[in-house]
């Protein structure tokens, strides 16, 4: 709660440098996870981008039934980010940067 709630994290958290309410959530659980993510994405109108699996061996991700074109495109987007990030060094010869990179755009 004190993630959502700037009174409650200035009263518990003082030292805290957190200025806005949070933009990522962790979950213990799927279940906590699906449910509260269904409640943002109605209550907030934002976009939610999950299940995400990480900690894998190589990159992949899960794609949740009902998905819409753009949940698959935005799972397609972090999974190619994954596989890129891991690619080993040798592989990235001839590249002129420094590794991946991601440009965000908001509308």
């Amino acid at each position: 709660d004190v993630a959502l709630n700037s009174e409650l994290r200035a009263r518990y958290y003082p030292f805290s440098h957190l200025t806005e309410a949070a933009n990522v959530l962790v979950m213990p659980a799927l279940d906590p996870a699906k449910i509260s993510s269904k409640l943002l994405q109605e209550l907030g109108g934002g976009t939610v981008i999950g299940p995400l699996l990480i900690g894998l061996e190589k990159p992949a991700q899960i794609m949740q039934m009902g998905s819409t074109v753009t949940d698959i495109v935005n799972i397609a987007v972090l999974a190619s980010h994954d596989a890129i990030d891991a690619e080993p060094p040798a592989h990235r010869k001839g590249r002129d940067d420094d590794g991946p990179h991601i440009r965000v755009v908001s509308r």
